[in-house]
């Protein structure tokens, strides 16, 4: 007998795996130039070249502070160099005790959900989401609850959440920018969504956590502001990872930031470094504690994300797709053209086109398109774009 969760997670049909294995395939038949593969957030531009300039250093002069272990929360140096990065950039008083070195976002994320689940909990989620939130949330013994996605302008439907929170509420998931959407919540959602959120937790008599899932908090365009969650609302933690901003997705360093201003932050911190030892997590991979912290004032040339977006929004709409603009991250979430969003994904295999259904990230009737891609396969991909659109006519 095995976990009947567990096996249903490793055995569960992966819509983005099965694209990327398509794709793979129809590579060998018509050549990988020919297929137009939009399916995978990974990043496509390379690391800052301090990044390999201090690993290499590290690994040559440093031998002592790589190959092992490090305190569980992370080796105490770069936690102090997170911290003053932050409190230059957003004004802040942050110290090193405020930060749990992670394995990525994801492992964040875990150990928040863990480190805060209480028999009955509930966490909120906005749609359109990272379809990953349900594993985690479920995983750690609480129930998602999800909101409707506001689909003009993908910010927060207000209404529907009023009516989602009640005293079983422990925390609310915000991801901005945002995956799928690429949408960035303005500075008045934020600031509505802080004062209900006080207000419940007078009400319920408890503090209700926003949980902030930053992996792409860099890649903002110009004009756009991202502003910084826990100046907005005390009870904020922050979950944050590299993967995006330096371009390392497999080297996996993250963190959790819990601010002291946060309500039981000490119990809430202790909360969460039990949940990394209870998940196995150890401590986060030694070398890349150091060279992420030593380059985390750095981002990787962001430019050519903010160059596919305005291509492809200006080229889309002209061939009569309805795409709400993205603020940052590296996604389109355009509406297919038909309300079938999976049959829709199915005819643009037909163009060689590989997008991924909105279904997956609880808003049907749309399709993810990851533009973290060369800028030239956008401008080939276009005229399959435009006869995809034209089979519907």
């Amino acid at each position: 007998m095995v976990s009947k969760r567990m096996l249903q997670l490793g055995t569960a049909r992966s819509v983005i795996r099965e694209l990327f294995e398509y794709g793979n395939q129809r590579a060998k038949e018509i050549g990988r130039e020919n297929v137009f593969d939009f399916s995978l957030g990974n990043p496509s531009v390379p690391a800052p070249d301090a990044v390999n300039e201090n690993a290499i250093r590290i690994l040559k002069e440093q031998p002592d502070v790589i190959h092992c272990y490090t305190s569980a929360q992370g080796d105490a140096a770069a936690r102090e160099r997170f911290a003053q990065s932050l409190n230059r950039r957003f004004a802040a008083d942050y110290t090193a005790d405020d930060f749990y070195i992670t394995v990525g976002a994801a492992a964040s994320l875990c150990c928040v959900f863990n480190g805060l689940t209480c028999p009955g909990d509930e966490f909120i989620v906005f749609a359109p989401y990272f379809p990953e939130y349900k594993v985690f949330i479920e995983g750690a013994g609480a129930k998602m609850v999800l909101i409707p996605p506001e689909t003009e302008g993908f910010q927060i439907d207000f209404d529907a959440f009023e009516k989602a929170l009640s005293p079983n509420t422990k925390g609310v998931v915000v991801n901005s920018p945002n995956n799928p959407s690429g949408v960035v919540y303005s500075r008045a959602t934020l600031e509505r969504l802080a004062e209900i959120l006080r207000s419940k937790e007078q009400a319920y008599g408890h503090p209700i956590y926003l949980i902030s899932d930053e992996p792409y908090r860099e890649i903002a365009f110009a004009g756009v502001e991202v502003p910084w969650i826990p100046h907005i609302y005390d009870d904020t933690i922050v979950c944050y990872s590299f993967s995006k901003s330096l371009s390392l997705p497999g080297e996996r360093l993250g963190y959790v930031l819990v601010p002291s201003k946060a309500a039981d932050s000490r119990e809430v911190y202790a909360a969460v470094a039990g949940a990394g030892r209870s998940l196995g997590y150890v401590n986060a991979p030694s070398l890349f504690q150091q060279v992420t912290s030593l380059c985390c004032d750095m981002t990787s040339d962001l430019s050519v994300y903010e160059e596919n977006c305005a291509l492809l929004v200006s080229s889309l709409r002209e061939m009569g797709y309805h795409v709400v603009q993205p603020g940052g991250a590296f996604y389109l979430f355009p509406r297919s053209l038909e309300p079938d969003d999976m049959a829709f994904s199915e005819r643009a295999k037909q163009f060689d086109l590989l997008l991924v259904p909105g279904s997956g990230f609880g808003t049907p009737g749309h399709f993810r398109l990851a533009y973290c891609v060369q800028t030239d396969m956008i401008r080939r991909a276009l005229p399959k774009f435009r006869a995809l659109a034209e089979s519907y006519r």
